[in-house]
């Protein structure tokens, strides 16, 4: 729509903020109607309308198969249109138009916005399936004829009430029609369900709703008057009422097509599966997040023990040992920093850069020499399944090229990229090529990462190819050091 309106039309960006929040309430004029609605706009030299936006009904069947939107027809063709947007009023058809042998009632609805007509809904309702209407039927036409002459008006939609209607209540889920006094004229059987859920025992015909409502609200202390006005229509609002067993929301939209207030309809919806559900997910989320923030508090625990015991045996001079206790601890350390991310988030998944630069920070403190470790690139959202065995591969190959890398007093730069592209069946980042790069004294000769190397690169490898399904390469690099990469396949939820 904002591309029709801006190439077509000379309305303004208030205009067309006005236009977006009448399609976003639109869908209640269309199901209330049994009809389509299709948005036209005069174009900037007044000579033919654009159709921007295009709505069917819920409730009925549809007068238009094909899509109208970014349709333009000349001025005059369309007699009701010219007639709702020169004189600024609802224009009826005598006679149905025939479409495919379709008889179609045909009206238009001039949408005005401070005294200005912006353009015109046309309104089609479908008559092949016309029957004789119900009580149902009365009071859903006669609240569309006024929310029609609000639109006329320029009272509905309502300013600053922007709307969810995937969210809110809709017509066939429940509306109750109310006098200018709050009491009920009539309620939808969904309604009167929904309502007999809440604990009423009678009609609701006859009630002042907000009395009734704020009665069988569970609600300690004085009543709220906030809800008795809202279930009552005074305001355009919505509002959530819990039960003992059931939880109804409500949407309040008082109806004004003369000006002044002749009643209201209140949509409403039974929501108590739903948020039964959200609450369900709400507690697994959280079980999930403490089962993370205690594998991380358990596996500081085992490094802490780890930690004592290689003090314990650094005491007895036995360097080797010592050495082997302290790589577990920053093994286990690396993994702790995966589950302690997780226990901060809703989801199975890190923005792993942050568990890069806490690892390199990690590890730089082994460095024998004064050795700068940096990160270049971007490692991005990464699944849990992904983030754990790649922390720990990190950990081994940093560490790995502090340890052989540089001497005692030695400097140098250590750098960590990583580079999210496509993979070879698709996905913007379905790849990550991660580079350890170091400028210390490099490979020995013949030195071969398959048969050569300690338990921190056989881990290494064994993680990369085997678990993550990637590949490794461990080569010299240009000039001075060590270059290791790892190419990865990854997706930001693989599971």
């Amino acid at each position: 729509m904002n591309d029709l309106v801006r190439q077509h039309t000379a309305l303004g960006e208030s205009d067309l903020e006005w236009l977006h929040l009448l399609v976003s309430e639109w869908q209640l004029l269309s199901d209330l109607s049994f009809a389509d609605l299709v948005l036209w706009v005069p174009t900037r030299d007044g000579t033919r309308y654009v159709s921007v936006a295009q709505m069917r009904p819920n409730t009925g069947p549809t007068s238009y198969q094909d899509d109208m939107v970014g349709h333009l027809v000349p001025r005059g063709r369309r007699p009701l249109l010219d007639s709702a947007l020169d004189e600024g009023r609802i224009v009826r058809e005598g006679d149905p138009e025939w479409r495919e042998e379709v008889p179609v009632r045909v009206e238009s609805i001039p949408v005005r916005r401070d005294g200005r007509v912006l353009g015109v809904i046309a309104r089609n309702t479908n008559l092949l399936t016309v029957r004789t209407p119900s009580r149902l039927e009365l009071t859903y036409l006669q609240s569309a004829s006024d929310l029609a002459q609000m639109i006329a008006a320029g009272e509905f939609p309502f300013p600053g009430q922007q709307v969810d209607m995937d969210a809110s209540p809709r017509v066939g889920d429940g509306l109750i029609r109310l006098d200018a006094d709050g009491f009920v004229q009539y309620a939808s059987p969904n309604a009167l369900s929904a309502y007999h859920r809440l604990g009423l025992a009678a009609d609701l015909v006859g009630l002042q709703l907000g009395e009734t409502t704020a009665e069988l609200a569970p609600a300690k202390g004085p009543v709220d008057e906030s809800l008795v006005k809202l279930a009552s229509g005074w305001a355009p609002r919505e509002a959530e009422i819990e039960g003992d067993e059931c939880v109804v929301q409500l949407r309040a939209i008082p109806l004004k097509p003369k000006g002044s207030r002749i009643g209201s309809l209140v949509l409403l919806r039974d929501v108590t599966e739903l948020r039964r559900r959200e609450r369900e997910l709400i507690t697994k989320d959280a079980t999930i997040r403490e089962i993370h923030h205690r594998v991380k508090n358990n596996l500081q625990t085992v490094a802490a023990l780890l930690r004592l015991q290689a003090r314990r045996i650094g005491a007895t001079g036995d360097s080797s040992a010592r050495e082997a206790l302290e790589e577990a601890v920053r093994r286990v350390g690396s993994i702790a920093i995966v589950h302690e991310t997780l226990s901060q988030n809703l989801d199975e998944r890190v923005d792993f850069d942050e568990i890069a630069d806490r690892v390199l920070a990690m590890v730089a403190e082994i460095a024998p020499g004064k050795v700068t470790g940096r990160r270049t690139g971007r490692f991005g959202i990464l699944p849990a399944e992904v983030a754990t065995p790649l922390s720990m591969v990190l950990t081994e190959v940093l560490q790995n090229a502090l340890e052989h890398g540089y001497g005692p007093g030695e400097q140098g730069t250590l750098e960590v990229g990583a580079v999210r592209g496509p993979g070879p069946s698709g996905g913007e980042d379905a790849r990550l090529v991660v580079t350890v790069l170091d400028d210390g004294r490099g490979l020995p000769d013949g030195f071969d990462v398959r048969t050569s190397g300690n338990l921190g690169l056989q881990i290494v490898r064994t993680l990369v190819e085997g678990e993550l399904g990637g590949t490794f390469e461990m080569v010299p690099a240009a000039g001075r050091g060590t270059r290791v990469v790892f190419d990865l396949p990854v997706t930001t939820d693989q599971r």
